[in-house]
């Protein structure tokens, strides 16, 4: 449940700086976020299960988050290096 608070909270961040972002960077961002909450689910179905613990399935999410993350920023940089 935290991790999805967090994803939420994440999202919301987001949707609030949207106003300044390209259309590109949009793209990227969402489309990170949807990698992330994916790799979320599949990490919480994996600790209900019994097949990794809770800190196990929040480094996995935390890594996807983190990649997310990257891909934002590396749209960010590349509509910055052409305006």
């Amino acid at each position: 449940m935290k991790k999805f608070i967090a994803l939420a909270a994440v999202a919301a961040l987001g949707l609030g700086l949207s106003a300044c972002d390209s259309a590109q960077e949009n793209a990227a961002e969402d489309a990170g976020e949807q990698q992330a909450e994916v790799v979320n689910d599949q990490a919480e179905a994996m600790e209900d299960a019994g097949q990794i613990t809770d800190d196990q399935a929040d480094a996995m999410t935390e890594a996807a988050e983190n990649k997310a993350d990257a891909m934002e920023e590396a749209a960010e940089d590349d509509t910055t290096a052409v305006n």
